[in-house]
């Protein structure tokens, strides 16, 4: 079974895209070139899928370039979430010693529970290197 090949004009509905818009995504190297020529050129599911990804993209506000060199295989971004109104976080607040504290939302940090302990022992560890008369009793 062979795959499904779209004229343009089908390509643009499944796409919901301008023809005039595909033809640029293929001029500029975003989309792959179709198979044939002019009225008889046939696109396939990838540039389909090319075409919906830039789609979702440039809807998220990427520029162009940037989508070409995701399309290429850079990585993807990774969007920073501001909390929101009414986000709840937890954060761990560790009595290192008298005025030094250190608090850390582990969840967006992504530390286990064991990570965590160890950051505890060696930022312990670092204070007590540093000052010794503020080492802690151990406040874990």
């Amino acid at each position: 079974m062979t795959d499904p090949s779209y004229p343009l004009a089908e390509l643009c509905l499944l796409a919901d895209l301008a023809p005039r818009t595909v033809r640029y995504y293929v001029q500029i190297g975003l989309v792959d070139r179709p198979e044939g020529e002019t009225r008889a050129a046939r696109y396939g599911v990838r540039q389909l899928e090319q075409l919906l990804q830039i789609k979702k993209w440039t809807a998220a506000g990427l520029a162009l370039e940037r989508i070409r060199e995701l399309l290429h295989g850079a990585p993807p971004p990774v969007a920073a979430r501001a909390p929101g109104v009414g986000s709840v976080s937890v954060r761990s607040h560790v009595l290192l010693a008298e005025g030094v504290e250190l608090v850390v939302d582990a969840a967006r940090a992504g530390l286990s529970p064991e990570q965590m302990r160890a950051l505890v022992r060696a930022v312990q560890s670092a204070l007590e290197q540093i000052n010794p008369t503020k080492g802690s009793d151990h406040a874990q």
